[in-house]
């Protein structure tokens, strides 16, 4: 099955089983805007839990606020938003479709790098055991040759957008010979800016209305409320302030699913220290999030760090975790050192002193901020497509399972009675009773249980309890494990401890 193949299926999966549907379906859908089912919400919702747990739970010196979507027009003003939010637009004059420019010079360097891992693939294939990719990449005249592109597609790319220069981006596209993925042409348009914040009205009459806008990133929230959450939770440098929110953004080219969608949800926090000590925060975070991912229990070969060669106007330093989903080495996470840029754009442009007096070293400044900003949605399809599994059982069955960590399950149990009689539904009601004050439980007593077993494997509950007719006699039940199979007799008391140790 090739990498497209597997996320349509992973697609199919979401939506057939409730976790991700098209949104207004019933109306035709809405280009890239989803809605998320029944067992989607709990499995997001257990991802924020997880992220704000590990932030302000596990962090003394991390709140959390939760600010409003709409927000004063001259906040977009002070960020840089009104005038440099753009990405660079082109079109293609045969298909009539629309592409980000960058974005397509980036596919391009994904297609060598593929071409890198199709020779290291076949040379495992040649060597078997005896095989060090580490020492053949350093060798091979044809990977190198490829690394070569690599680099000076990256140098060129990363000169030609910090200078802004539309027309070198269109000869780039051109000189590398990208073609519509459409047409199969190279018939383009030249490269242009498109501002990617959603404008609206507020106010009762329109011709008074003031502009307002969607934001397209939480951040903002966090930094015009600097002072408030400073001074009202009495907090000392170094300090974070988190947030999990809605963002929205006209985005040229929403694609991938949920990928890249134009409403969507953040995870951000702002770390907020002394000017000086940023650069050993930007590390520190960059390793802590990461371990962060990495406790989930997707290997560590799935991520990878990824630094700007472009840093955005407010960065001094900025680096991705990127992850591999099906269709490639993708962001999913950023982390940068946004210096003293926010506070004092809005100390400038509010014209009231945004500053913290450092008791230490006797001191007033402006802090500066290391930003960790996390996508909700990117997060959940990273879970999502990795734990999907296709697996042909020993009597020549397919099953298809969720492997998703537990802690993130919608379900972490689902009890089942064997029949609907003979007082096993009672028995059953009974222990899910018990266990949904502790843990999200699920109770289903419809179909075969072989059928039941496959459907909670497919929603991806770690823990199936069937209570059958020697339940009712020793009190005990079956726990069967998802990613194994195995079934194992537990007395109803132990229950709870089972799971805890498994």
């Amino acid at each position: 099955m090739n990498t497209e193949e597997l996320f349509k299926k992973i697609v199919s999966h979401a939506k057939e089983y409730g976790f991700i549907f098209p949104s207004s379906e019933l109306y035709d859908g809405l280009g890239a805007v989803y809605d998320y089912g029944p067992n989607g919400v709990e499995l997001k919702n257990n991802i924020k839990q997880y992220w704000w747990r590990a932030m302000t739970q596990m962090h003394e010196n991390i709140v959390g606020v939760d600010s409003a979507i709409f927000m004063h027009p001259k906040i977009w003003k002070a960020s840089g938003h009104v005038d440099a939010f753009n990405d660079p637009l082109i079109d293609n004059k045969d298909s009539k479709k629309r592409y980000r420019a960058d974005v397509l010079i980036e596919d391009h360097i994904a297609k060598i790098e593929e071409k890198i891992n199709k020779e290291v693939v076949k040379a495992k294939k040649r060597f078997g055991d005896n095989f060090n990719e580490e020492q053949f990449l350093a060798t091979s005249e044809r990977v190198k040759g490829y690394q070569k592109q690599i680099e000076e597609i990256h140098q060129r790319f990363a000169s030609l957008m910090n200078a802004n220069d539309l027309a070198g981006l269109k000869a780039l596209i051109e000189e590398l010979e990208i073609v519509c993925p459409i047409s199969g042409t190279r018939n383009w348009t030249d490269v242009r800016q498109f501002n990617l914040m959603f404008a609206t009205k507020m106010g009762s009459v329109s011709d008074d209305s003031d502009t307002i806008y969607l934001r397209p990133e939480t951040a903002q929230g966090i930094f015009v409320n600097y002072l408030n959450v400073q001074k009202t939770g009495r907090m000392k440098i170094p300090f974070g302030i988190a947030q999990i929110g809605k963002a929205f953004r006209n985005e040229i080219v929403a694609r991938q699913f949920v990928f890249r969608m134009r409403e969507f949800e953040q995870m951000e926090m702002e770390f907020f220290c002394r000017p000086g000590t940023e650069m050993e925060w930007f590390n520190y975070w960059k390793e802590e999030r990461l371990n962060w991912h990495l406790a989930l229990g997707i290997p560590k070969e799935k991520y990878r760090y990824h630094d700007h060669e472009k840093l955005a106007h407010y960065a001094n330093a900025a680096t991705d975790i990127e992850f591999e989903f099906p269709f490639g080495f993708k962001e999913l996470e950023g982390i940068h050192s946004r210096t003293d840029f926010d506070l004092k754009r809005h100390q400038e442009f509010s014209g009231k002193k945004i500053q913290y007096f450092d008791s230490e070293i006797n001191e007033s400044y402006t802090p500066y901020c290391v930003e960790t900003s996390i996508g909700l949605d990117r997060t959940f399809l990273a879970v999502f497509s990795h734990a999907f599994k296709e697996e042909v059982l020993e009597d020549g069955q397919t099953r298809t399972v969720l492997n998703l960590p537990k802690q993130l399950a919608p379900y972490k149990v689902s009890v089942l009675p064997l029949v609907n009689k003979d007082g096993l539904p009672e028995m059953a009601k009974g222990i899910f009773n018990d266990l949904k004050f502790s843990m999200r439980s699920h109770y289903e007593e419809k179909d075969t249980i072989g059928k039941r077993y496959r459907r909670q494997d497919a929603i991806g509950t770690p823990y199936c309890i069937t209570v059958d007719n020697d339940s009712v006699k020793d009190n005990s039940v079956t726990i069967r494990l998802r990613d194994s199979m195995q079934q194992e007799r537990v007395s109803v008391d132990n229950i709870r401890s089972f799971i805890t140790q498994h």
